[in-house]
């Protein structure tokens, strides 16, 4: 399973290690880690997110284990949606609801709109928009793309999906 972990950090040096160390000895596969250096939380620490697939059944251990060298877990969960893809709509994203374009998306129940960047170059003119979608799995980024058409074509938008590598 795919968890992800947002933890807090002592600012001395040794603690990001300290940290990794639980996730190897319960062999996990570390998918990320973005490690906040110039933040701190409200109680002074530097917080960290992990993401790492392992066995459901280690979970308590990595957790105790973090605990043991005075790490504090914040948040742990499940990280269902584990594939994602961008997209570029380009048309008159903003004047044809782009509220209701992510919210097609994000009703399906198996993918979201995790990021929305948008460019305007006049009131009048084109628009584009940048989104970033997640999904539980492969298939459903496609059904969510398919969604994507749809709407572009009921909108009136240009859709520019990824390019994908063909297999050789």
């Amino acid at each position: 399973m795919r968890l992800s972990m947002d933890l807090e950090l002592q600012d001395v040096p040794g603690q990001l290690l300290l940290a990794l160390q639980p996730f190897k000895d319960n062999k996990a596969n570390i998918i990320s880690v973005v490690h906040h250096r110039d933040r701190k939380t409200p109680r002074g620490m530097i917080p960290v997110r992990f993401v790492v697939e392992m066995d459901r059944s280690k979970i308590d251990s990595v957790n105790a284990r973090l605990k043991e060298c005075g790490i504090s877990v914040v948040r742990s969960g499940e990280d269902r949606l584990i594939e994602a893809v961008s997209v570029v709509l380009v048309g008159h994203v903003l004047h044809s609801d782009l509220g209701d374009t992510v919210n097609r998306i994000d009703s399906t129940g198996f993918a979201e709109v995790m990021d929305v960047s948008l460019t305007m170059t006049g009131v009048e003119e084109p628009s584009s928009a940048y989104l970033k979608i997640r999904a539980t799995g492969k298939a459903e980024i496609q059904k969510a793309l398919a969604i994507l058409r749809e709407v572009g074509a009921e909108k009136k938008l240009l859709v520019i999906e990824p390019i994908e590598a063909e297999a050789v």
